[in-house]
């Protein structure tokens, strides 16, 4: 859940290592403990969604051109989460980096929460709930098939996270002209309210 919530913390080492614990003793329900494992990270990263949503925004609007981060880019990083956010929910939490951030940055860029919730819910059964039975029904393997599995995906999103940068610089103004364009049409749409 803390995890989840920005706080870098090995929260796959926790699962993985109460699922072992469950398979070598028995003294604790595996059911349980992938139970508490997927509601913690759903909690955490609706507790994440809710910081962001509150505090992330209004500091980047503040103190993001400190960084890079301008009105029309903010407004870019909207419009990719009303767009994507979903997938970017759901992909997020398989990438240890991108998993502590990601709840944080759906909440600053106004994401639906419903949206969010049902990405973020998925996410975090297959996550959580797989990574716990596969531990228990793979017992001390996992340990060894975590490590070059976990590098794989790690490069991979590595990889797409770099792809995504490239494609971003080479398309940003294509992509913040569309923005604003959608934007400017969803204000004047009369009857309709546009999405904060």
């Amino acid at each position: 859940m803390l995890e989840s919530m920005g706080i870098p913390l090995p929260a796959e080492t926790l699962v993985i290592s109460a699922a072992l614990y469950c398979a070598t003793t028995h003294r604790l329900d595996i059911r349980w403990v992938a139970s508490a494992a997927i509601v913690g990270a759903i909690m955490g990263d609706n507790c994440g969604y809710l910081i962001g949503k509150w505090l992330g925004y209004p500091l980047l609007e503040r103190k993001g051109a400190r960084i890079g981060l301008t009105a029309r880019r903010l407004q870019l990083g909207r419009f990719l989460f009303r767009r994507h956010g979903g997938i970017i929910v759901f992909v997020g939490r398989f990438i240890a980096i991108l998993r502590v951030f990601v709840a944080l940055l759906a909440g600053a860029n106004h994401m639906a929460w419903p949206k969010f919730l049902l990405f973020n819910a998925m996410g975090g059964i297959l996550w959580a709930g797989g990574y716990a039975y596969a531990a228990y029904f793979l017992g001390n393997r996992i340990t060894r098939l975590s490590g070059p599995v976990g590098m794989a995906v790690a490069t991979c999103g590595g990889i797409m996270l770099v792809c995504a940068i490239i494609f971003l610089r080479r398309n940003e103004a294509r992509l913040t002209a569309e923005a604003e364009a959608t934007a400017e049409k969803e204000m004047n749409q009369p009857g309709e309210q546009a999405e904060p």
